[in-house]
């Protein structure tokens, strides 16, 4: 029996609270289930020096997690001098992420910092960091829209993330830190409206098969029909 009684089919309840900061551009709140993350979205007028002069603007990311976002206190990763690669890999999906569905041409040589902080973990952490940061990206690219710094917001479509898993044999959808850390194959999708931007799945036990893998990904299409909902009202 998963928590709540919640169905396999379905997610842990979802909120996500625009302009949640004072000085970004664009921000929310994100809270699926008992993970919740800080998305902020930065301007900046300049691009990477690898990007000048080729008329196309960047978006980045970084990502952390608060000392006491888990269970047991972390350390903070600038105390000991580097980040863990796992942040470094999550912060470059995120980026990936919305890069996938932003028209850099239509930007021009502008910078968008996308930071996500965990305040709260409890699995999920980087599929709602790229849920809520799409949020804070269009919310970004409003408010350059209205100061006139562009002509239209420069996005493509919705991209989000969900996670699917394997669990006593069971496919299940949006998967929290106790299933997660009990399934025998987990996988996190992004996906836009229309396609895949990015599938990372691993079998923690045995292989799983097409069929399995094909259920997860129907999971997945459900859940994130749902989060774009989600990101349409928070951005009405």
């Amino acid at each position: 029996m998963r928590h709540e009684n919640r169905a396999q089919d379905a997610l842990r309840t979802v909120s996500i609270e625009p302009g949640f900061s004072h000085h970004a551009e664009g921000s929310c709140l994100i809270r699926m289930g008992g993970t919740e993350v800080l998305c902020t979205a930065s301007v900046e007028p300049r691009v990477p020096p690898f990007m000048r002069n080729k008329g196309l603007g960047w978006v980045t990311a970084e990502y952390g997690m608060l000392p006491r976002a888990t269970h047991t206190r972390g350390d903070r990763e600038a105390a000991r001098g580097k980040q863990s690669g796992r942040t470094q890999e999550i912060q470059r999906l995120i980026g990936r992420s919305l890069r996938a569905i932003t028209d850099r041409a239509a930007m021009g040589e502008l910078t968008v910092a996308l930071d996500c902080d965990v305040l709260n973990a409890d699995g999920g952490t980087r599929c709602a960091s790229i849920t809520g940061a799409y949020v804070a990206l269009t919310l970004a690219f409003r408010k350059l829209v209205e100061t006139r710094v562009i002509a239209a917001v420069p996005l493509t479509g919705q991209v989000a993330a969900i996670s699917c898993g394997l669990v006593g044999g069971a496919a299940l959808l949006d998967l929290d830190y106790a299933e997660d850390s009990g399934a025998e194959a987990d996988a996190n999708f992004v996906l836009t409206e229309g396609g895949i931007v990015e599938i990372q799945g691993t079998a923690e036990q045995s292989p799983f098969s097409e069929a399995q893998f094909l259920e997860l990904l129907r999971l997945a299409k459900l859940g994130t029909a749902a989060l774009f909902a989600a990101q349409r009202k928070a951005l009405q």
